[in-house]
């Protein structure tokens, strides 16, 4: 009999919601939003709906929400849609912080090719961004800077408002990278001080498709792709069903979420207490953070081996961020917290969700120590 399956990966994408699935259905069926025929109008009248409601959740006005494919699509036209709508002479640098989303990090190397002076902020062994030295990296020639609100990876819940307050002190952009976080803890751009903020649905609960990108009334924004829809920034026919689905799950997971965090973060320390077990673990673990992420190094066993033995028992967790499953490389993320590399080769992120439950966490325990018992003779033989 195969062994029951355990979904510990909430980070990387959350089971479908049962509210998203009815507003795909029902948003569905023929038509295009900008067609001003029936079918047309039917569309237009749900994608309204939809944006409307994200802006009510997020406290903005409806204006300010524009919808994209996920957040890496989002994140993408946060930072050159900023960059080039803005182009103000003198001001060529963009901060961002090391501990970032790969889509992040990657358009940022990409404004590093056209011309922008890029600069990472490093981060402190809790890994949080370091205030100080991000302060000091501030000055008149910043367009732009970029911190996320929680780390995909190690759940440390980042110093936004505050960065966010210099920044913006220094006439510069501010961007909020926010999905790990949205529907977690609270998102709202305007308690974050956030000119620019970027959430997924597919972790949510809403499937992938659709993301949002809150844009401050007044800042500038060029498209990636020029085009009518979504207020001239985002071009190309709205995916309907996936923003319907995407505010349905957004709403479900705000409306459950003060009874959601503390139940989770029970479980994420009874995880961890477990863990801490397990001999010569270390964790990259701070507070604040995410309720519901645990993230566990485990000298001496490459992660790979540990993820390949979990699957066998119909675990699913990760290694670290989804989108680097299956390279070698340590996780940038816990490099830039000092972690050496031997350790961070043999890391395991857990994270967990609304139907998790204490006997599955138990069951997690009772297997994990002769997984890395096992994995760490494996390594010694090679």
């Amino acid at each position: 009999m195969p062994p029951a399956r355990i979904y510990l990966d909430h980070n990387a994408s959350a089971p479908l919601r049962p509210e998203a699935i009815a507003a795909r259905e029902e948003a569905g069926g023929a038509g295009n939003a900008s067609s001003v025929h029936w079918a047309g109008r039917r569309k237009r009248n749900a994608l309204d709906t939809a944006r409307e409601r994200v802006a009510g959740l997020l406290g903005a006005r409806p204006s300010e929400i524009v919808f994209t494919s996920g957040g890496s699509e989002s994140n993408a036209l946060a930072l050159w849609g900023a960059f080039l709508g803005r182009r103000e002479p003198g001001r060529v640098r963009v901060l961002v912080s090391a501990i970032e989303h790969p889509s992040v990090l990657q358009t940022a190397a990409q404004l590093a090719r056209a011309g922008a002076q890029v600069e990472l902020l490093p981060v402190g062994a809790d890994g949080r961004l370091d205030l100080d030295r991000a302060r000091g990296a501030l000055g008149p020639d910043v367009a732009l800077a970029a911190l996320m609100l929680a780390n995909n990876e190690t759940g440390a819940v980042q110093p936004v408002a505050e960065f966010a307050r210099e920044v913006r002190a220094h006439g510069a952009i501010f961007h909020c990278d926010a999905v790990q976080a949205a529907g977690r803890i609270d998102a709202r751009p305007a308690a974050l001080g956030a000119d620019l903020l970027a959430i997924s649905g597919h972790k949510l609960g809403a499937g992938t498709g659709a993301g949002v990108l809150f844009v401050r009334d007044g800042v500038p924004i060029a498209p990636i792709a020029a085009g009518h829809q979504e207020g001239g920034r985002r071009a190309g026919t709205e995916d309907v069903p996936s923003c319907a689905a995407f505010a349905a799950a957004f709403a479900a997971a705000e409306a459950e979420r003060s009874i959601a965090a503390p139940r989770l973060a029970a479980l994420r320390d009874r995880l961890e207490a477990g863990l801490r077990a397990v001999p010569d673990a270390t964790f990259a673990a701070s507070e604040p953070r995410l309720p519901n992420t645990v993230n566990a190094c485990f000298r001496g066993a490459a992660g790979e081996a540990l993820l390949i033995a979990l699957d066998l028992e119909g675990i699913a967790a990760s290694s670290g961020a989804a989108c680097a499953s299956g390279t070698l490389e340590p996780s940038h993320v816990l490099l830039a917290m000092g972690v050496p590399p031997e350790v961070a080769r043999g890391s395991l992120r857990f994270s967990l969700g609304p139907g998790n439950t204490e006997a599955e966490v138990d069951a997690v325990l009772a297997l994990l120590p002769d997984i890395v018992r096992a994995a760490r003779e494996a390594d010694a033989v090679e």
